[in-house]
């Protein structure tokens, strides 16, 4: 019977150890904020949009400081227009890079259209396929936006 005691005890010693060390570690981790992850998708052709996404990305830099935010621009199909080298948008996509965006193009939208990196703005990364990215960014957690 002492022995069943002594077991209790020790049982519920160690389940008000485990609550209290738990309740001490839940509010540092409340505390910890999330750093916002954004994909933004950019499949049109069209420059009232290429606008607008420009705009969502310098916004959201400006609300949040571009240093406390992760944003990711894929760009494929008829989209690509945005990034080449030769694009209306060219300079606002290279102060949109410059303030921490990452542009990413797709590659099968490149063969696809006959382009070359040379056909290209200097600064973007490639991807294999757009969708893809943003698909595996999705999963990631990312907040997906597409104006």
């Amino acid at each position: 019977m002492a022995r069943l005691l002594k077991q209790t005890r020790f049982i519920a010693f160690l389940a008000l150890a485990m609550l209290t060390t738990m309740a001490a570690i839940a509010p540092a981790q409340a505390q910890q904020p999330v750093r916002p992850k954004v994909v933004v998708q950019m499949s049109d052709g069209d420059l009232a949009k290429w606008n607008l996404a420009l705009n969502n990305m310098r916004n959201m830099q400006a609300e949040l400081g571009a240093a406390n935010i992760d944003i990711e621009l894929v760009v494929y199909g008829p989209g690509i227009g945005m990034v080449k080298a030769d694009s209306v948008v060219g300079n606002r996509v290279d102060e949109a890079m410059t303030a921490g965006v990452k542009v990413l193009v797709c590659e099968t939208t490149m063969t696809g259209a006959k382009l070359t990196p040379a056909d290209m703005m200097s600064k973007v990364g490639y991807v294999r396929a757009g969708a893809v990215e943003i698909t595996q960014k999705q999963m990631q957690g990312w907040a997906y936006l597409r104006p």
